[in-house]
């Protein structure tokens, strides 16, 4: 999937298909694309590994340099072992604190994290099964945008034209978010199976879901 090929689902869905007369410009559906694009990457971010180097003494981390972070979700520190040490850990900006018993002795550590996905006219890394989930969030979005552009204007359609676009905008825009929520706990289950998370729940007595 590129994205022009989104780009021309998105127009196919809203029903914008005259190229001598496009409601929407490529400009402007490449920016609601990219909205759904970064509302899905902070449910389901594409999953990436980083291998750093630790300072001797310090349980402080950099991790300026993964780019188009989203979340941190695991650390595993020291490495090699089985199963794997994952360690609790607290984040603050670009500064990573080991918060384990463990004093680093500058090996090196693993950064478990979620990065933005991309999506570009050379393809995308969004998973293909979620291509048709992305585009209605999309299509929400566009359909907002012109409810708004459309009031107090002159519309073939009469005056409920504005509206009955902001009823199909939000009514993809809640489809597209229930779906990124259930979407997103899935994948928070299914992942944190593998480590003691940083922020462990208080109680076991409360639904912290």
């Amino acid at each position: 999937m590129t994205l022009t090929d989104m780009r021309t689902l998105v127009r196919r869905d809203l029903h914008d298909e005259d190229v001598n007369n496009y409601r929407w410009t490529d400009d402007e559906l490449n920016r609601h694309i990219a909205h759904a694009l970064k509302d899905f990457s902070g449910a389901i971010p594409l999953q990436q590994k980083a291998t750093l180097a630790t300072t001797s003494g310090s349980r402080e981390i950099t991790i300026t340099g993964l780019t188009n972070r989203v979340m941190i979700e695991a650390v595993e520190y020291p490495l090699g072992q089985f199963p794997p040490s994952y360690q609790m850990f607290a984040l603050w900006n670009d500064t990573l604190t080991l918060l384990s018993a463990t004093v680093p002795d500058g090996s090196n550590c693993s950064i478990y994290y979620g990065q933005l996905h991309t999506l570009d006219i050379s393809g995308s890394t969004i998973p293909a099964q979620y291509d048709d989930l992305v585009v209605t969030g999309a299509c929400g979005y566009a359909a907002i945008e012109l409810a708004g552009f459309t009031i107090n204007q002159v519309n073939t359609g009469g005056i409920n034209t504005p509206g009955d676009w902001a009823a199909c905008g939000q009514a993809k825009l809640d489809f597209f978010r229930m779906e990124l929520k259930r979407l997103g706990r899935k994948n928070r289950v299914r992942v944190k199976q593998l480590y003691v998370p940083y922020n462990p729940p208080l109680s076991q007595n409360m639904d912290w879901q």
